[in-house]
Parts: structure tokens; C-alpha cells; sequence
């Protein structure tokens, strides 16, 4: 497909302008919900629609970047261009589009299943009305990080991301969710402040938030290298928070569960990924040549072991799969970490194939919570007997394992090659972690199939008990025996053909290896060569980084 660089100036604003008038759409429509869930569909539909057209218009033409409100002004006769101190650069490349377009299709996929889910239950109680507005805005939060320029549009993403997050974690008001959002909101300030103060620095040591700048400046040989690396330290555990890297992952496990399932979902998706991203980029333009490739192997190591431990102790599966959630965030780190060309391919792969197969993993506890009533292991069994739910957790569930010849699988292996290819000691221990926390893995997601799917329902230490109805946007559940529950088995089409297609895309990951796996390399080249990101927003030509290209 043909995709003009004339295009660019516009498909770049969409992803974070369509969710926002989408959001302003559902307001006004707030008393009428088919009107609210038309615009949102039309809204997310529209920005993956055009987050497609950047990534193939990116394959195409390369790394392309807009001054928003025109602050870049080319001075006549002047070969490069002049960034503005007040412009709010955004910029698309191999990553930003590939993030975008995972991200939009997760975010079209979770939206369908909570239509179908019926959020609204029928009842006027229902806050319903909030719910696909902060939808939306948290939409474009994710996409605006994605496409960010400039360390406070960054800041701002991340901000759009938390208030919509929490709104969305609390809804419903029940004592769970509220305890649960009251930590999430805490973090997330403690982790904003860290920002913050990291912007000041980084503003105070460059003169500038231009990120293109800022790694001119940063790495121009001006600026000591202790100054460098404290500014660096700073951003790291701000998004190391927000990424749940260990230790700074403690808050997730207790924040994610307590929310109804398309929420989890989306949040355990794609929420971490945006601080993976934008560790990403500070790891390879803002700070190139590995000066804390140690610090983030070690974390990585950590995250990936002490994440599958937590794990292994959970009897929800809710916590389980937020356990593994923050144990793979370690793979993703341990690819970073290695600081080069194939590290970095393999991470990136191993990013938008994770999204894909945990988002899928809590929409299909969505189903067993649907199908029978609980998502704790020591009430289900029996579940085999739904050919189609078996299916559906069974797929993701080999993926996230790393069985061949799933994606996790080509994922994995990928990681660990260049954790070899690197040849230090320390990479060669997160290899063996990685393979240790891949075993591991596959133990945990084994013992839900055994007992919530092969294990007779009447074995089960509490099976005789259910919620009467798995929680919606307001907890309304209550213990009744599962024999009188009047809706077993009932699992919405509206919610399973969505999961349906997340298990179809995860499966494309694997069909498709070959060719997205060039893409990710082809990410990956762009960004452990800074030069191109800064070239194609200043138009100035600068030198790659000391361990770039590798």
C-alpha cells in the first residue's frame, strides 16, 4: 500500500485527536448508550484505520516527524530546521507505528467484548455513562505516548493515562476497587513527581524537552557524565514504575484484579508496555551506549523470577496472571538491557506479542467468570466441558508458556540468542533465568488447566459456591450456590467473538513470524541508531551511538 509523506502531517494527530473528539461525542450522547457505543467503535476504528496507513507509510518512507502549530519554521536559505522551544513535537517511526497498531487493535478488540459484556447490566445504577468517554480518553492518552516528541507531551501522555485509569479502576465504587485505585493513584503520583523532577533536570542540564535536542545535547561530550547518569537514574525509576519492573512493580498485583475484566485487560495489555516504550527511548536516544545495561540486567533477572514466584503462590487467576504479567516484563528488559541490534529486535517482538496474549488471557477469565461464576482455582473445575472456552484459554495460554511454535516461543528464543550472542556473564545468568521463568511458566498456566478445566467442579474445596453474577462495572456478586445460579454456562457472543479474534491475531504472530520479525529488526534498527530520530526531526545529522548497529 501507497501511503504519501504529504499524509503524515494529518494520520499523525489522529491517533490522539479522533479518541478526544470521540470522548467529547459520548458526553454530549451520555443518555443515549447505542449512540456512545457507535462513536467509540467509529473513534477507535478510525485510529487504527490510521495507524495502519503509518505503518505502512513508515515502511515505506522512514522515520517521519510534525512540529504541532508549525514551531519548527524553516528559516528561508537555512539548510536545517529550527525546533521552537514551545513546540510540541510528534513523531512515528518503526516502533511508534507498530505500538500503535497493536495497541488501537487491542483497544478495538476490549471494547467490543465490554459492549458485549453489557457494562450497562440494564440497570439505571450502572455509571455507565463515564465509561466509554474515560475509554476513550485513555486511548488517546496510550496513543499520544506512542507518538511523543518532546519529555513533557510524554509527561502529559502519561497523566491522560492515570486519570482515566482511575476512574475506570474505581468505577463502581465498591470498597475493593477503591482500596485497590487508592494505591494505583498513589504510585502513579509518587511516580509522576519522579517524572517531573527528571524533566527539570533534563531541562536545567539541556535547555530544552525537544527529545531530538535533548539527545544532541546529552551526548555531545558538554555534559559530565555524572550528571548524565543521574538524569538518567531519575527517568528510569519513574518509568520502571510505571513499567512494574521490580522493585517498583509491588503496586500491581493488588490494583489490577479488583477491576471487571475488559478493564483488567486493556490495563494489564497495555498500560506497562507504554513505560516499557518509554524506556525504550530513553535507553537508546536520549542515553546510548549502555551505561546502565548492568543496573537493567540485574532488574530484569529479578522482575523476570521474583514475578513467577508471586505467581506460583496465587490460587485467582486474576493475581496469577498479574504475577506473569510483571515476570515477563522482565524478558522485555533483559532484551533492552543488551543494548543492541537484535536484543532490541527481539524485545520489541516480544512487546507486541505479550500485549496481545495477556489481554487475551484476562478476556478469557472474563468468560470463565461469566461461565462459572468465579475466577478463584479453588472454586472452578469442570470447565472442559465448554469445548470453546478450553480452546480459547488453552492457545494463549501455550503462547504466554513459550511452547513451539508459538510466538512466546519465536519470542523467547530470540531473547535468549542474543542474551548469547552478548557472551557476558551476565547475560548468560538471564538466560538461564529466562529459561528457568519460561518453565516456570508453563507450570502456572498447567495448574489453571488442570484444575479449573480437567478437575471435576464437585472436587473443588468451595465448588458448590458461585457469584450469582460476575462483577460488571458495579459489584453486585453474591454467594449463592452453583446449582441455583440461573445463568451457567452463558457466555455472550458479544464477548466471545472478540476473544475469538485476539486469539486469531495471536496466532497471525506466529503465522507471520518472518515478516513482522523483520519489522521488529527494522524497529530495532532505527532505534539503536539515534541519528535517524534526530535527523528526521532537526533535519541535523548526528552520530550514532557507541554501541549502535550492533
Amino acid at each position: 500500500m501507497t501511503v504519501p509523506v504529504s499524509w503524515f502531517p494529518v494520520l499523525i494527530v489522529m491517533p490522539t485527536l479522533v479518541p478526544l473528539i470521540g470522548a467529547a461525542l459520548t458526553l454530549v450522547a451520555a443518555r443515549s448508550p447505542r449512540v456512545q457505543r457507535v462513536v467509540t467503535v467509529a473513534a477507535i476504528s478510525t485510529t487504527l484505520a490510521a495507524s495502519l496507513l503509518m505503518l505502512f507509510g513508515v515502511s515505506k518512507h522512514g522515520t517521519q516527524a510534525i512540529a504541532v502549530g508549525g514551531w519548527d519554521n524553516t528559516v528561508a536559505g537555512e539548510r536545517h530546521k529550527r525546533l521552537g522551544p514551545l513546540g510540541i513535537t510528534l513523531v512515528v517511526d518503526h516502533l511508534s507505528a507498530m505500538m500503535l497498531v497493536v495497541s488501537t487493535t487491542v483497544l478495538l478488540c476490549v471494547i467490543l467484548y465490554a459492549i458485549g459484556q453489557g457494562l450497562r447490566d440494564g440497570t439505571e445504577a450502572q455509571p455507565v455513562s463515564i465509561f466509554q468517554p474515560t475509554y476513550l480518553i485513555l486511548c488517546a492518552g496510550v496513543c499520544n505516548a506512542f507518538v511523543a516528541g518532546d519529555l513533557f507531551n510524554l509527561y502529559v501522555s502519561f497523566e491522560v493515562l492515570l486519570t482515566a485509569s482511575y476512574v475506570l479502576l474505581t468505577v463502581g465504587a465498591s470498597a475493593d476497587r477503591v482500596r485497590a485505585g487508592a494505591m494505583y493513584v498513589m504510585v502513579s503520583m509518587v511516580s509522576s513527581l519522579i517524572f517531573l523532577l527528571g524533566i527539570a533536570l533534563a531541562y536545567s542540564t539541556t535547555g530544552t524537552l525537544n527529545l531530538a535536542q535533548m539527545a544532541v545535547r546529552l551526548n555531545d561530550g558538554t555534559i559530565p557524565d555524572g550528571t548524565r547518569n543521574a538524569l538518567y537514574a531519575v527517568l528510569l525509576v519513574a518509568f520502571g514504575i510505571k513499567a512494574a519492573i521490580f522493585p517498583l512493580s509491588t503496586w500491581l498485583p493488588d490494583s489490577y484484579p479488583t477491576a471487571p475484566a475488559p478493564v483488567t485487560a486493556v490495563f494489564a495489555g497495555l498500560l506497562t508496555k507504554v513505560g516499557v516504550y518509554a524506556i525504550i527511548r530513553a535507553h537508546t536516544l536520549l542515553f546510548p551506549g549502555g551505561s546502565m545495561d548492568s543496573v537493567l540486567m540485574v532488574a530484569g533477572l529479578l522482575t523476570m523470577l521474583i514475578g513467577i514466584a508471586g505467581a506460583i503462590a496465587q490460587s485467582d487467576i486474576k493475581r496469577l496472571l498479574s504475577f506473569t504479567l510483571v515476570s515477563h516484563i522482565g524478558y522485555m528488559v533483559f532484551g533492552i538491557a543488551l543494548s543492541s541490534k537484535i536484543g532490541m529486535a527481539a524485545a520489541i517482538y516480544y512487546v507486541a506479542h505479550h500485549i496481545l496474549v495477556q489481554t487475551t488471557l484476562f478476556l478469557v477469565v472474563g468468560l470463565i467468570e461469566r461461565q462459572a461464576g468465579s475466577a478463584s482455582l479453588r472454586r472452578l473445575g469442570g470447565l472442559i466441558a465448554s469445548p470453546v472456552l478450553a480452546v480459547l484459554y488453552l492457545i494463549p495460554a501455550l503462547n504466554l508458556g513459550g511452547i513451539p511454535p508459538f510466538s512466546g516461543f519465536i519470542g523467547k528464543v530470540a531473547l535468549l540468542q542474543a542474551g548469547a550472542g552478548d557472551g557476558s556473564a551476565l547475560a548468560w545468568t538471564l538466560v538461564v533465568g529466562g529459561l528457568v521463568t519460561s518453565l516456570l511458566t508453563l507450570y502456572v498456566v498447567a495448574r489453571i488447566w488442570t484444575k479449573a478445566f480437567w478437575r471435576a467442579r464437585a472436587d473443588a474445596p468451595e465448588g458448590a459456591l458461585s457469584d450469582e453474577r460476575p462483577s460488571a462495572l458495579m459489584d453486585e456478586s453474591t454467594d449463592i450456590s452453583f446449582s441455583d445460579r440461573d445463568d451457567v454456562g452463558s457466555m455472550p457472543v458479544g464477548m466471545v467473538i472478540p476473544t475469538v479474534v485476539m486469539v486469531a491475531v495471536g496466532l497471525a504472530m506466529t503465522i507471520w513470524a518472518g515478516p513482522i520479525m523483520n519489522y521488529a529488526d527494522r524497529a530495532a534498527a532505527d532505534v539503536v541508531n539515534p541519528h535517524v530520530y534526530i535527523h528526521a526531526v532537526t533535519g541535523t545529522p548526528a552520530a550514532p551511538s557507541a554501541k549502535g548497529g550492533r
